[in-house]
């Protein structure tokens, strides 16, 4: 059977039948993809319960097998002569049968070497310290182990013939490994699993797996030792899933605990997954050929309506509004097809209004005049709404009744009419109430309607036109007859009246755009007052923090005026730094109290943190265009900079802004002689020596050279702040006592002491 798939050429169709597919594939795919995660996870976890306890009993089964070797070795011991006379003799045949099948080798130790082999050979015996001796004295094994590349590790185990008396020698065995990890011909491990024993330092001891292992690399081992739990790794190419469990050896045996670590390839834990993944497969295949041939079939009963449609859809678009689309499909397709014909029929009818009314609204938005608007409306009108007359009435500027009614009719066709009419609160709730239009008619004829009734009219379409929500006048459209009017003759009316309820106000902006332009520079200035006061009660509550007084930055910034004075600043920059100055630790307003506060050293990472302070403190300030806050914004990044380039920013020497610097000197000294969370004040004179001393490595030396000047001429009062009033009136003679600094921290620290009260 041949298939027919040309009507897949259409992008619809394939929407469609792509649609039918996913419909179907997406909730199959998703079912798929839930079940096999869920099966999977419940794979997985059972493995890995069951591993556990494998992994437990495999390291208690080697536990068990070291300890019944220590009661062979207290056997030995117990039937060798040990009198002081007697001779060593070995231990009896039949018991020595069953020690070949758990030792390889068994000798009798002294302190000058081997003496007694009983069979076997053991070589490189290890030497004890005194810690092992002391616990062999107690009573109890030893055991070695002894790593060799390519091999399974030696195990070897020590125990004295008399614990009293070790000079008498010590049995040393070396552990039979096949017999001690259940390995090899007679493996003794469950089913498909492997097992790797390691000591404390993750070295393979002895492994099931081919070729070299090693768990090195592992970092999922130290985890899942430390937890006692589970862990993958990888291994040849292959993915295993493994479970791990100490072995603690301490006590018993004074060594260090072995890890078993007992692992099962993932792929034969999830083997029961390959039939899962088959029937599946074959449920989604079905599936999709059963939507296939559904989709097909409903494909093609939608697409010969729909290529109708669009072709008439390309008929409309060149314009051919006449042509009618033919659908007898007997569903919402012939509908569709009725109600696109009644489209096309409508749209021949308004295409040329919209055409006309477009160019009504180009001009109309294009002018900036009233007078031009007007104008263009009275003339172009009735190009699109058939009419006897055209009238536009305007309220008056200022007046609550009166308005005046712009109108052109027949007998004026070139000239506009103006006249005064009445046009009273009342009138305009009425307007207000039919915010569409308002059809008059009859005999009842409001007076806003006088100069259009005067020339004989008797039924009128009236618009209202609404500025700023508010009714400013409307668009009357009278006729000697009563007219019908389409509903969509009334929404292209309305919609053109609203065009000019908008050219009308762009028109009255441009009037009024040098009043507001003038008003808004004057609240730019408002704004940007308020917004220096903000900032600084910003920096008051910063400062307010870590000070109990709240006086720092008032401090700071009144010595780095007097600074600036020094260096010959202007008077109007000497007060701008006044003000900006006390805004350079505004940033702490961000750091958390547990750092800012902290009355011992920072840690490398709150050092950090506290550091940020400067960062947060810049972008606070920025984006102004207030000299005042770039200022203080300069200010604020910089006044932790060094002179020789190891300050916050690494900024050195002349990149350090000099208000910056200047800043740097006021707030060391201020710290300085000033008690803090973690510091006691310093005297002045000591203050004076550690900024003499760092003068050319953390200050400018000619701004520090500066203040010693003021130092040595102010002394304490530089301190105490006694001089401010002599400060204010000589250095700052524009500073008035609304825009100071330490004015706005006297109210403050009035308003704090009231709440405390």
């Amino acid at each position: 059977m041949k298939f027919d798939t040309t009507f897949l050429r259409s992008k619809v169709a394939r929407r469609m039948f792509m649609l039918f597919v996913f419909c179907a594939l997406l909730p199959l795919t998703a079912l798929a993809m839930i079940s096999f995660s869920h099966v999977s996870k419940q794979l997985h976890a059972q493995s890995l319960k069951r591993l556990h306890h494998q992994s437990k009993a495999v390291g208690m089964t080697i536990y068990e097998r070291l300890l019944f070797l220590e009661g062979d070795m207290k056997m030995i011991a117990s039937n060798l002569q040990t009198g002081p006379n007697a001779h060593i003799r070995p231990p009896v045949e039949g018991f020595r049968a069953d020690l070949t099948e758990r030792f390889t080798g068994l000798a009798l130790v002294t302190d000058a070497g081997i003496s007694v082999r009983f069979f076997g050979e053991i070589q490189n015996p290890p030497e004890l310290t005194t810690a092992e001796r002391k616990h062999i004295r107690s009573g109890k094994s030893r055991v070695f182990t002894q790593p060799r590349p390519d091999l399974p590790s030696r195990i070897l185990m020590s125990r004295a013939v008399d614990p009293q008396r070790l000079s008498r020698g010590m049995l040393l065995g070396e552990i039979n490994n096949a017999y001690l990890w259940g390995i090899g011909d007679q493996t003794t491990l469950p089913p498909m699993t492997e097992l790797c024993v390691l000591d404390q330092s993750a070295t393979v001891l002895v492994c099931s797996l081919p070729g070299q292992v090693s768990f090195k690399e592992q970092s999922a081992l130290y985890k899942a030792r430390s937890e006692s739990g589970e862990f993958d790794w990888r291994h040849g190419g292959e993915e295993y899933v493994a479970s791990v469990w100490s072995i603690p050896l301490k006590f018993n045996f004074s060594a260090p605990l072995w890890t078993v670590v007992l692992s099962e390839l993932k792929s034969d834990v999830l083997a029961p997954m390959v039939n899962f993944k088959y029937v599946f497969s074959l449920v989604v295949l079905l599936s999709l050929c059963v939507v296939f041939l559904l989709s097909t079939s409903q494909i093609r009963r939608s697409l010969v309506p729909l290529e109708k449609l669009q072709e008439g859809t390309r008929r409309i678009a060149m314009k051919d509004f006449a042509s009618r689309v033919m659908v007898r499909s007997g569903d919402e397709f012939e509908d569709l097809a009725a109600s696109f014909n009644t489209m096309g029929s409508r749209l021949g009818r308004q295409f040329h209004a919209l055409a006309t009314i477009a160019e009504i609204d180009r001009a109309i938005l294009s002018a900036l005049d009233t007078e031009t608007i007007l104008e263009t409306v009275l003339t172009r009108m009735r190009d699109v709404f058939p009419c006897d007359c055209v009238g536009v009435t305007l309220q008056e500027q200022n007046e609550t009744e009166t308005a005046r009614t712009y109108l052109r009719d027949g007998n004026s066709a070139r000239e506009t009419l103006v006249e005064s009419s009445e046009f009273t609160p009342k009138d305009r709730e009425s307007l207000r109430a039919n915010p569409e239009y308002l059809f008059i008619a009859g005999g009842n004829i409001p007076p806003y309607l006088a100069p259009l009734a005067r020339r004989g009219l008797t039924s009128f379409l009236i618009l209202p036109i609404f500025i700023t929500q508010r009714v400013s006048g409307f668009i009357a459209l009278g006729y000697l007859d009563q007219p019908t009017h389409s509903q969509e003759d009334l929404t292209q009316a309305r919609q053109l009246a609203d065009q000019v309820a908008v050219a009308l106000s762009n028109a009255r902006d441009v009037a009024e755009r040098k009043r507001a332009e003038k008003s808004l520079q004057k609240s730019n200035e408002q704004l940007e007052e308020a917004q220096v006061e903000i900032l600084q009660r910003l920096a008051l509550a910063a400062e307010f923090r870590d000070d109990d007084t709240g006086e720092h930055t008032w401090r700071v910034g009144r010595v780095s005026a007097m600074l600036a004075h020094i260096l010959e600043w202007p008077p109007d920059q000497v007060e701008l730094i006044l003000r900006a100055a006390p805004l350079h630790d505004v940033g702490k307003i961000g750091i958390p109290d547990r750092i800012l506060l902290k009355p011992g050293k920072f840690t490398p990472e709150e050092f950090e943190q506290m550091k940020s302070h400067v960062t947060i403190g810049a972008n606070t300030l920025a984006g102004s265009r207030s000299p005042l806050l770039k200022l203080a914004e300069v200010i604020a990044r910089t006044h932790h900079e060094r002179w020789d380039g190891t300050g916050y920013l690494q900024l050195k020497g002349e990149e350090i802004p000099l208000a910056g610097r200047i800043v740097t000197v006021a707030d060391v000294f201020d710290a300085l002689t000033h008690a803090r969370p973690y510091k006691r004040a310093w005297p002045i004179e000591r203050a004076r020596a550690e900024i003499a001393k760092m003068a050319g490595t953390r200050f400018d030396p000619q701004v520090a050279e500066a203040f010693l000047q003021l130092l040595d001429r102010e002394g304490e009062r530089l301190i105490s702040g006694a001089h401010e009033q002599k400060f204010q009136s000589e250095l700052l003679p524009r500073a008035t006592a609304d825009r100071s600094y330490g004015d706005l921290y006297q109210r403050e620290r009035a308003m704090a002491w009231q709440r405390e009260t």
